[in-house]
């Protein structure tokens, strides 16, 4: 075993915790790089946004004027 394993107290756990550790891992990097599906949570924020967006279609903004806007306060 490295010296991470000792180090950290890894190879006194069990099997069963050094499982949970890796899944642990796992979705920390999975999380921060974006690679996790969205929760039940956020998919039905998604959901709501999208059937918004369907009954309104033309109340949008076009890219253009929101970053013309945005430029313009940060150049204040």
């Amino acid at each position: 075993m490295g010296q991470a394993l000792h180090a950290l107290g890894i190879d006194s756990m069990s099997v069963e915790e050094r499982i949970d550790l890796v899944k642990d891992i796992w979705d920390s990097v999975a999380i921060e790089a974006g690679l996790l599906p969205p929760d039940a949570a956020e998919k039905a924020e998604l959901d709501r946004r999208l059937a918004e967006d369907d009954a309104t279609p033309d109340d949008t903004v076009a890219w253009e004027t929101i970053k013309a806007e945005a430029q313009t306060r940060w150049q204040r």
